[in-house]
């Protein structure tokens, strides 16, 4: 299937794949069904370590959510997984929640086209390039302010990511 037959993909990656990117995957999934893009869109989020592979996500990942009224756009079925160089060949946007991901990202794609497709999620957020604040600290290390601020991290820049794709899907 030719990618012009298929969704538009885009996975989030954080380190262990059950705070930020989960987060970010479920908060997509919402905007670019508001957008009217959710059958053209497909979201999913992976991990760079092994660490959490299998485990859901974290309680106060759900609970943030929760909190802010979003429905359960998949984390009671969400499991950790890692993401895998070959995922490039599918993948057409690659989200990372900070520059250590970003980085071990770029290393496991073969080529400048596929290194092309990885971004900071906050890349897409204008005050926050602005402010030159790209990355995503780790809530797992605090509390629930901790997570209410990848939360607002995520949310500031969930706009310029579906207008991203829209155009990508335009173009």
């Amino acid at each position: 299937m030719s990618a012009a037959d298929r969704p538009y993909r885009v996975t989030t990656v954080c380190h262990g794949n059950i705070c930020r990117s989960p987060m970010a995957a479920f908060l997509l999934r919402e905007a670019f069904d508001d957008a009217g893009l959710g059958d053209r869109v497909e979201v999913d989020s992976a991990g760079t370590s092994t660490e959490e592979l299998g485990n859901p996500p974290h309680r106060r990942t759900v609970a943030t959510l929760q909190r802010h009224g979003h429905p359960d756009t998949g984390w009671s079925e969400h499991r950790a997984r890692q993401f895998q160089a070959d995922w490039f060949d599918d993948v057409d946007l690659v989200l990372a929640a900070d520059h250590a991901h970003a980085d071990r990202l770029t290393r496991l794609a073969r080529t400048d086209e596929e290194r092309g497709r990885v971004r900071l999620v906050r890349s897409f957020d204008p005050d926050a390039v602005a402010a030159g604040e790209l990355g995503m600290d780790d809530p797992w290390y605090g509390g629930d302010a901790e997570y209410e601020q990848t939360y607002a991290e995520i949310t500031a820049a969930v706009p310029g990511i579906v207008e991203h794709v829209r155009a990508e899907l335009e173009g």
